[in-house]
């Protein structure tokens, strides 16, 4: 459809009759699909178990800590807030890699500790490891974290240790994380 007209306004009527054609006849576009939240898939949800405010006992059930663990950066990290009844803070920033498609975990303690971990969750457990340097015996340690949902609500955490990369591990902490009222 073609309309001429020596001057603007001998359009009039005419012209918006030819818009409205226009427009009536134009292909119109699919709303855009939203595009997905990141971090929803479920290996990032695997790690959601350990959410919480937790009270932190030994085997003996003797409270050695509290723990608060919080979801940040819409749902992609976890931080931890560790604090001992001792004393002794740290804190921690876990987090799926998508890329690596693995976990990974750096913790760091106020007393200059840093533990870089990496691992995956399976068979109903997260399991995270990595090597650390001991400063005061000039050695390389093998660190192994394991995480447990409980039935009861409760989740077990067990720091393991090798001298001799992996041969064998000595329990250095077992905690059983209860969550506070």
């Amino acid at each position: 459809m073609t309309l001429r007209f020596s001057t603007a306004s001998q359009c009039g009527a005419a012209c918006v009759a030819a818009l409205a054609a226009l427009v009536a006849t134009a292909p119109r576009a699919e709303p855009a699909a939203p595009a997905p939240k990141p971090c929803m898939t479920p290996e990032y949800r695997q790690f959601d178990f350990w959410l919480g405010d937790w009270s932190v006992a030994n085997a003996d059930g003797r409270v050695i800590g509290a723990n608060r663990i919080e979801s940040l950066e819409g749902g992609c990290v976890l931080q931890e807030h560790w604090s001992a009844v001792r004393g002794g803070t740290g804190t921690s920033l876990s987090a799926w890699d998508a890329e690596r498609q693995r976990w990974h975990q750096t913790w760091v303690d106020a007393g200059g500790g840093v533990a870089l971990l990496d691992g995956a969750f399976a068979d109903g457990r997260m399991v995270l490891s990595g090597d650390a340097v001991d400063r005061e015996h000039a050695r390389t340690l093998r660190n192994r974290i394991t995480w447990i949902p409980l039935a009861d609500g409760r989740v077990r955490q067990t720091w393991e240790q090798s001298e001799d990369a992996g041969a064998t591990w000595k329990t250095v902490f077992d905690g059983y994380y209860a969550r506070k009222p």
